[in-house]
């Protein structure tokens, strides 16, 4: 017999237990550090630390066990056949089918689940389990509900001196981030070092920006496109119009010349339908407003002067400072005014004075937005002074349909909710956001809260209407969501709406 292997303890010696005594501490092994090896790291940024005041506390702690889950997948073969036959054989499978029936197995089998298989039929056919019984009582329950919202974040301005957050964007994919605009509007701002860079938050991260949009000037409105959400619209204090790919980063893809640029702040830019998805449209106090294709922004491809005499002379015209344009009236947009006239334009027009359809004599003050009925495109609401106003195209006497109560404070901006026809938010200048319902109260809002102790801005509501972004005067930007009822359609609310707005 061959040794493998010999051993030289004795069996008795093996498992012996360790035998430990106590000695002083000493260093067996000091490795120096190294420099060149800091290039290899990546450092931890922000870096978070927990500082406790309080006393010290036991802590216990219970963790259940976690657990594990697999996802496995299983391979159905065709009619569950055995290996030896061919689904595809019909003379196979009807030979194997009568010799599985032949077996008394089978009967037994077939007659146990057919009773199971009758027992449940009648069960089902007794008894609806997906009849509501309290239909009724659920829809007073929702009428009952009293309005209500809350703020769920909020995203700042990372720089040291705080810029407005003038404009708000949602990404049209779900709304997952939002573009915001951060400018400086006050006259003759004289703040050194003040930051132009406007950013992309990301809603599931909102400590940090997705990305920082860097323009030569700060920008005052920022617009993503609808069909390549990767484009995106700015209009800048200076008056260009700055276009990016977010694909390539923040410095901008096109941009248009000085020369042929708005000579005033550039307040309102959207884009047109087109195959392309590369035209649009802005408006400015300069009392132009330009069309522009962004593969092409060294001039602009048509013109309108904003003179409601009709003379076409720039020196009668009138500031835009706000624009409307709605995809289902695809060649007419609105105007809002610094004179506190809205300008209803028709691009199809043959001569620049006949582009200018309607005026409407709004607002003492000036017109800081138009915006259209996502319901009803010839009805529009606007905001300025101490009031906003809902007008329709239909009628031309220049005398709105409904307006809100005068408030203490100024409103600087309102938008519609997508999902509830008669619903629409107002901003005020005290830091208040003015949710109204003109189908239960035409002069009290369904719901005021506080948001901020500064001004706010800017207002955009998601796609759902449930989430609603505010801009502040400080760039803070805080989303609110509000209840159920405020954002779900209820029967004949389309009706009703439709009724209040022709009469």
């Amino acid at each position: 017999m061959e040794i493998k292997y010999e051993y030289a303890r004795k069996r008795s010696e093996f498992g012996r237990p360790c035998s430990f005594s106590d000695f002083p501490a000493e260093v067996t092994v000091d490795i120096p550090p190294n420099p060149s090896l800091a290039k290899d790291f990546i450092p931890q940024d922000p870096v978070d630390f927990a500082v406790q005041e309080g006393p010290v506390l036991s802590l216990h702690e219970v963790n259940t066990e976690r657990m594990e889950v697999s996802i496995r997948g299983v391979n159905h073969v065709e009619g569950g056949w055995p290996k030896h036959i061919d689904p595809k054989n019909s003379e196979l499978t009807s030979r194997y089918r009568e010799e599985v029936e032949r077996e008394e197995v089978y009967t037994k089998t077939v007659q146990r689940l057919g009773s199971l298989v009758e027992h449940f039929i009648r069960q089902n056919n007794t008894i609806d389990i997906y009849e509501e019984y309290f239909e009724e009582e659920e829809e007073e329950d929702e009428e009952e509900e009293h309005p209500s919202a809350k703020i769920i974040n909020v995203f700042r301005d990372p720089n040291t001196i705080r810029r407005m957050a003038t404009h708000l964007s949602w990404h049209p994919d779900a709304n997952r981030a939002v573009a915001v605009a951060y400018c400086s509007l006050d006259f003759q701002d004289s703040r050194r070092d003040m930051n132009f860079d406007s950013y992309i938050w990301d809603l599931e991260k909102p400590y940090t920006p997705e990305l920082t949009l860097k323009p030569s000037s700060p920008v005052v409105t920022l617009e993503y496109n609808s069909k390549d959400w990767y484009h995106m619209l700015g209009g800048c204090y200076n008056g260009q119009i700055v276009c990016w790919d977010t694909r390539k980063g923040g410095l901008p893809m096109e941009m248009t010349p000085v020369e042929f640029s708005h000579r005033d702040p550039v307040y309102g830019a959207c884009w047109l339908p087109s195959r392309t998805g590369t035209e649009c449209l802005s408006g400015s106090t300069d009392g132009q407003v330009l069309w522009w294709d962004i593969r092409k922004l060294s001039q602009p491809s048509e013109k309108l002067i904003l003179d409601i005499t009709r003379e076409d002379q720039l020196k009668n015209a009138l500031g835009a400072i706000s624009l409307e344009f709605a995809h289902t009236m695809p060649t007419k947009f609105l105007v809002g005014t610094e004179q506190g006239i809205i300008i209803s334009c028709n691009r199809d027009a043959k001569t620049p004075p006949e582009k200018i359809a309607n005026i409407f004599r709004s607002h003492v003050g000036a017109v800081y937005t138009v915006t259209r009925n996502p319901f009803f495109p010839k009805v529009f609401l606007s905001v300025g002074d101490w009031t906003a106003r809902i007008w329709t195209e239909e009628l031309l006497d220049s005398s709105s349909i409904m307006e809100t109560k005068y408030h203490t404070a100024y409103l600087l901006d309102v938008c519609w909710s997508p999902v509830k026809p008669a619903v629409f938010f107002t901003a005020r200048s005290d830091g208040i956001l003015d949710i109204w319902d003109f189908l239960f109260h035409q002069k009290e809002p369904s719901l005021s809260l506080k948001v901020s102790n500064d001004p706010l801005l800017s207002l955009r509501s998601q796609d759902n209407g449930q989430i609603i972004g505010c801009g502040t005067k400080m760039g803070n930007v805080s989303l609110l969501r509000i209840s159920p009822g405020l954002c779900t359609l209820r029967k004949n609310e389309k009706t009703l709406t439709s009724s209040v707005c022709a009469r």
